[in-house]
């Protein structure tokens, strides 16, 4: 399987490969593991290649370095770090995040944020020592930040690694296709998108990060697509047809600020009437046109009024737009130093669902990624010239496209915002049994309010979110319910038959619903580094993973491990 880069408006940078010639080697074999990655003609060979540079890819590298593994990690834009940077989505959270329910690396990254904020920012006095400071005062995070600040540190995470030849990243590069051997991959070609250069990629494990879980076709690792059946699951809130080309919307994002007195309309998009005028047609009826202050209320899919006003002013029991993803809230930082607040945009309004991109050819993926960028860009000049102003008026034509926050030349994401991808065939598959509120509670014989997850043994992390699957490519509405505070079982990130390869993203072995809550920033971080440490554990057991998986007492040996590097494997419930 082949793909071409479709994403385009990287900013500057060439994106080559510099390595310092005292790591090059000629004709040395590649052993266990390696001091420094090793180059043999046009290969290079690490510990671990790592396959997209998101955020599970990110704590992957993480997870492996710290253990002593060299790693080759790719990305295909010029941004490492997934939703927290180049497609734009500030962390999705929940309430427990700030003291535990993720991993002390993940509180770690985001005690760092805070720090650069502090350490190079304006901040007013009073939030300097706030231990808890959010730059964008967003309603939907605690941790609400520009992307380039998420970027800059993750790279400064891993500097020391990549002076000490234990890292080398390959920007701006993708794979091409992969060779294989039995149960095992041999190695992945990528080509480098600036260049054209092509090279080869060897290790004895392989980790699939990118978004859309583009290495599983191209090793033949088994895994399915879209939603599945009530009779193949059992779910509560299942489809009874099954349907592999159903899947949840994609968001190209954008980030704007406000110019009072100024006039920032940008050109009419050439979609802009379609758009305008779109009524969605679902299973279940949306609110009205998609270009609306309205839509469907996610959990009862009743008429839900919005509002907006780019001056960040509280509507009451409305939700203000502006406020939802703001990243930066001027009003947080010297008296003056910002003329005005900075907010992302990834609303219902620009959820993409007029097509599927999982599994379809590179003219279809153009097609639809094209058109949700035309989406993205029509709701702009809508905001700008039709929205329904409080005072009787129409658009805000001070809003100001910022092409500089999300580093490109068209104002738009790097990458779009995919919340569905392949899943792996996995040991064991997570479903609505294990976490669904509801389900739970009728399966334990108790009120919903004393449910909980189903435990596991193998757990290797935790992590919380409600399931929540925004309108799809098959017409189904908002599906939203409540989960409960869950574990990640060692047996879901494990493939059926391969044995040197694991998902690290949104392609782990979950359901199309159970999707909707193992989606989120922390539970695809915590996935990543609990695959960074298996690797080096697995190298050292010299087993397969699934030789693993059935071994309790070598189990339990890597929950001892994890743990003993800040990972949690059970919730606190004493402390909740």
């Amino acid at each position: 399987m082949k793909r071409r880069n479709f994403f385009g408006n990287l900013a500057a940078g060439t994106g080559l490969l510099v390595l310092n010639p005292i790591y090059a080697s000629q004709g040395k074999k590649h052993s266990k593991k390696v001091d420094s990655i090793i180059i043999e003609g046009r290969a290079l060979k690490a510990d671990l290649v790592i396959i997209g540079g998101g955020t599970g890819g990110c704590a992957t590298a993480y997870g492996a370095l710290r253990n002593g593994l060299t790693v080759i990690m790719t990305e295909e834009t010029d941004w490492i770090g997934g939703q927290l940077t180049q497609q734009g989505v500030p962390p999705d959270e929940h309430k427990w995040i700030n003291d535990f329910g993720a991993t002390a690396l993940y509180r770690e990254f985001r005690k760092k944020v805070r720090e650069y904020y502090r350490n190079n920012y304006p901040i007013k006095e009073q939030y300097v020592n706030n231990e808890r400071f959010n730059p964008g005062n967003a309603s939907v995070s605690e941790i609400s930040h520009e992307p380039k600040i998420s970027l800059r540190v993750l790279e400064t995470m891993f500097d020391p690694y990549i002076s000490a030849g234990k890292l080398v990243l390959l920007r701006e590069t993708m794979a091409l296709d992969a060779s294989t051997k039995g149960n095992k991959v041999q190695s992945v070609r990528v080509i480098n998108l600036s260049t054209g250069e092509k090279r080869n990629l060897e290790a004895p494990f392989f980790a699939d990060a990118t978004e859309l879980g583009d290495l599983l076709p191209m090793t033949g690792t088994e895994y399915v697509t879209g939603a599945e059946a009530k009779s193949d699951t059992g779910e509560l809130h299942a489809t009874e047809i099954a349907d592999p080309t159903n899947n949840q919307a994609f968001t190209v994002c954008f980030a704007m600020d406000y110019r009072p007195n100024e006039d920032w309309t940008i050109e009419k998009p050439e979609e802009y009437g379609f758009w305008r005028d779109f009524r969605p047609e679902m299973k279940s009826p949306w609110a009205g046109k998609l270009l609306e202050l309205n839509y469907s209320n996610p959990r009862t899919l009743l008429p839900k009024n919005l509002g907006f006003d780019p001056r960040g002013n509280s509507l009451g029991e409305v939700l203000n737009l502006w406020n939802y993803r703001r990243i930066l809230a001027k009003d947080n930082f010297e008296e003056g130093f910002f003329q005005g607040d900075i907010t992302l945009v990834n609303y219902p309004q620009n959820d993409y669902f007029l097509g599927n991109v999982v599994d379809v050819s590179d003219e279809e993926l153009k097609y639809h990624i094209n058109r949700a960028k035309q989406l993205s860009l029509s709701l702009l000049y809508w905001l700008q010239t039709e929205a329904p102003r409080a005072d009787g008026g129409k658009g805000w034509p001070g809003i100001r496209l910022r092409p500089d926050v999300m580093g490109t030349n068209d104002g738009l994401a790097k990458y779009p915002y995919i919340r569905e991808a392949r899943r792996i065939k996995p040991l064991f598959r997570i479903t609505e049994h294990h976490v669904g509120k509801t389900q739970r509670a009728a399966i334990q014989g108790v009120s919903e309010a004393e449910a909980r997850a189903k435990y596991f043994e193998d757990s290797v992390g935790i992590g919380y979110y409600h399931i929540d699957l925004h309108p799809s490519s098959g017409g189904d509405n908002y599906i939203d319910f409540a989960s409960l505070p869950f574990q990640i079982p060692l047996g879901a990130l494990i493939p059926q038959r391969m044995e040197n390869i694991f998902p690290v993203n949104k392609n782990i072995g979950t359901t199309h619903l159970t999707n909707g809550c193992y989606r989120l920033h922390p539970v695809e971080w915590s996935i990543g580094e609990a695959i960074g440490m298996f690797v080096p554990f697995l190298m050292e057991l010299g087993r397969s993973p699934q030789e693993v998986y059935k071994d309790s007492a070598a189990v339990r040996k890597f929950q001892s491990l994890i743990r003993s590097q800040g990972v949690d494997t059970h919730w606190p419930y004493e402390k909740m």
